[in-house]
C-alpha cells in the first residue's frame, strides 16, 4: 500500500513539474490555435487591448519574441572561461521578459503590488503600459511593431539615441516582429473567438 501511494505521489509531482504553467501552447505561427488553446491569453489581449489601446497582435508578436509564450523564460546563464557560471545575461523574466527594475516602475504605478511576470494578465498589461510610454516619450504609434520592438528592446533613451542602428541583428529581429504582427493580424481577423 506504502508503494501504491508513493508512485502515485511520485506520478503527481512530475505530472505537475513537466508540462505545466510555464510550457507554451502548440502552434505558434497560428494566432486562432493559440487563443483557441488558453482562452485566458485571449481575455487578457483584450483587456490591454482596450485599457492601453495596443493591438493584440502586437503585443502577440512582442511576446512571441520575447518569450515565445513561455511563461517562466529567463535569459540564458553567462560563463566565464566556458564554464564557470557567471549568473544570467540579464533579470529579464516571464511573459514579457520585463527587467527587475522596469517591472519595479510598473508595479509601484499602474501595476498591482502582487503582479507577475510570469502571469498573462500582468505581463500583458505590464505591455501595455510600456507601449504607452513609448508612444508618448518617442512619438512610436501603438501599431508600429517594429519600432515599438526596438524601443522595448532597448529602452526608451536607448531608442531616442538610436542606438539600435549599431545592430544589424536587432533591427532584423525587429522586421520579423512587424511580419509577425502582421501574420497574427491577418490570422486573428478569420478567428470567430477574437472577432466576438
Amino acid at each position: 500500500m506504502i508503494r501504491v501511494v508513493g508512485a502515485m505521489l511520485m506520478a503527481v509531482v512530475v505530472a505537475s513539474c513537466s508540462g505545466g504553467g510555464g510550457s507554451p501552447p502548440r502552434d505558434l505561427d497560428n494566432a486562432c490555435s493559440i487563443i483557441k488553446q488558453r482562452p485566458q491569453y485571449l481575455k487578457a489581449f483584450r483587456a490591454t487591448e482596450r485599457k492601453w489601446g495596443v493591438p493584440m497582435h502586437v503585443q502577440m508578436a512582442t511576446i512571441y519574441q520575447e518569450s515565445r509564450f513561455r511563461s517562466n523564460a529567463r535569459t540564458p546563464h553567462r560563463f566565464a572561461l566556458g564554464v564557470i557560471p557567471l549568473g544570467r545575461q540579464s533579470s529579464a523574466y516571464g511573459y514579457s521578459q520585463a527587467l527587475d527594475g522596469t517591472w519595479d516602475d510598473y508595479r509601484k504605478g499602474p501595476g498591482r503590488r502582487g503582479a507577475k511576470r510570469n502571469r498573462i494578465k500582468d505581463a500583458t498589461d505590464f505591455m501595455g503600459w510600456y507601449m504607452n510610454q513609448t508612444r508618448e516619450r518617442n512619438g512610436i504609434r501603438l501599431t508600429d511593431a517594429r519600432n515599438q520592438y526596438l524601443a522595448y528592446h532597448e529602452g526608451h533613451t536607448g531608442f531616442a539615441r538610436g542606438s539600435y542602428r549599431s545592430k544589424p541583428w536587432l533591427i532584423r529581429v525587429a522586421g520579423q516582429v512587424q511580419a509577425r504582427a502582421n501574420l497574427y493580424q491577418t490570422q486573428l481577423a478569420t478567428c470567430r473567438r477574437a472577432r466576438r
